[in-house]
């Protein structure tokens, strides 16, 4: 018997910070394998939140600067459970990576690389190429539903893969095309829309008015910019105050609260401008050591962006300047992650009251579904990337332990709806063993 809408119950806070938690662990793959696993648990499985509701959500984050997908976490931790369900699901999302990765940085820094790190990532690498690949399948049968978004997509697709287009001009783009369908095409435009079953058996479905929390106020917005700016500059100052103003830590926190401004387009799109600033402008690091850390960065779960919690690590532990290595070290790495992702939770709790308020809005909905449409070519694209380097290691020959472990997880997630953590945990696993069984 196929259970209704009341059927779906509201989760407490406590299983959703559970799941949150959760997240934490398994959010491995960047921001497309992030989507991919929300997509599957919040969507499909626990229907939290209807597939039009995602979307909305989704191409709102993906107009902000900083790591889309813990954003996104972020505003349905919000619509869940107000102010304290966003600040633990955005805060999750990264605590299990700050951890993982200020270990790995201290392993790095004292000892070099480990082989075994490398092994179990070869294996994660083309199980996330499956995760991401059934993202794009699922988020297109929803997104692309006639000629007219499936050009939209493919142009995107062409314009970031070929031609190297900045994503925010992508999606800028689709916006205004989407802008201009709905005055002179709406039924090919207005295609985002929950319809159906599918779009109204969830606990934020299609039909249901946006919670009263997130109603938008003048007093509550000043509030919040008060409070958040607070929290994401007195640390900074702080370090200033103790250690001086030129010394490194508050220099890190300085360019990386500016760089958390500017990150339009995710991590990929602002390494080139930091990695020229930390090695050619103030010599934290040393060439070379940002491919290292972007390769400890993507071994463990949590954005992609956490590499700059790595630049922060390096750059104190090189440069301590009257503290110990590891002491400075550790509150660079903090003070890094702190400046990068406080701001989100000020884009999010300011701007979502005024983005769930155009919910439902038909020149709006026209908009975001041709946003939705380049969203799908820009994911294909990473997937694209990913399969690249999943598949052809050194871009030489074809690596075909890879290419069927993809294969299986692509299949056993679609086919025969294998969990997330399975596939994570036995591809790294399988990585690990299959490079202790070379000779």
């Amino acid at each position: 018997m196929k259970e209704t809408n009341s059927e779906v119950a509201h989760p407490s806070f406590s299983e959703a910070f559970r799941f949150w938690l959760k997240l934490g662990f398994i959010s491995f793959g960047g921001p497309t394998g992030q989507i991919a696993i929300m997509q599957t648990e919040l969507v499909e499985k626990k229907r939290w939140i209807s597939q039009a509701r995602f979307l909305h959500a989704l191409n709102y984050c993906m107009l902000l600067p900083g790591p889309e997908a813990q954003q996104l976490a972020t505003y349905i931790g919000w619509l869940l459970h107000k102010t304290w369900g966003g600040v633990v699901a955005g805060a999750f999302f990264v605590i299990p990576s700050i951890f993982i990765l200020w270990g790995l940085s201290f392993v790095y820094a004292a000892y070099g690389n480990l082989p075994w790190i490398a092994a179990i990532f070869y294996g994660l690498k083309p199980a996330v190429m499956g995760i991401v690949a059934v993202a794009v399948i699922r988020i297109g049968r929803k997104a692309l539903k006639n000629e007219v978004m499936w050009t939209i997509a493919a142009i995107a697709f062409g314009a970031i893969y070929f031609l190297k287009v900045p994503f925010p001009l992508i999606i800028l783009g689709a916006g205004l095309t989407g802008l201009l369908g709905g005055y002179f095409w709406k039924s090919k435009f207005n295609v985002v829309t929950g319809h159906g079953k599918a779009g109204n058996n969830s606990v934020l479905d299609d039909e249901t008015e946006s919670p009263a929390h997130t109603q938008p106020l003048l007093s509550r917005a000043l509030k919040i910019t008060a409070v958040w700016l607070t929290l994401w500059l007195v640390p900074v100052i702080a370090i200033g105050l103790w250690l001086g103003w030129s010394h490194t830590l508050f220099q890190e926190g300085v360019f990386f609260s500016k760089a958390a401004v500017v990150t339009f387009g995710g991590a990929y799109a602002v390494l080139p401008y930091v990695t020229q600033q930390a090695l050619s402008h103030y010599g934290w690091l040393q060439p070379g050591q940002m491919m290292d850390g972007l390769g400890l960065a993507e071994t463990t779960p949590g954005p992609l962006i956490m590499v700059l919690q790595f630049v922060g690590f390096m750059g104190g532990w090189q440069h301590p300047q009257g503290l110990s290595p590891l002491l400075a070290a550790t509150i660079g790495a903090l003070l890094t992650t702190w400046v990068t992702f406080t701001p989100c939770f000020l884009w999010i709790f300011l701007g979502g009251p005024y983005i769930e308020k155009l919910r439902g809005n038909v020149r709006l909905t026209a908009v975001l579904s041709a946003i939705t449409a380049a969203v799908v070519g820009v994911v294909l694209n990473l997937a694209v990337w990913f399969a690249l380097n999943a598949l052809f290691p050194n871009h030489r020959d074809l690596d075909w332990f890879a290419l069927v472990l993809s294969l299986v997880a692509l299949l056993g997630m679609l086919k025969w709806k294998w969990d997330v953590i399975p596939v994570i945990v036995g591809s790294g696993l399988l990585g690990l063993l299959y490079k202790i069984a070379l000779p």
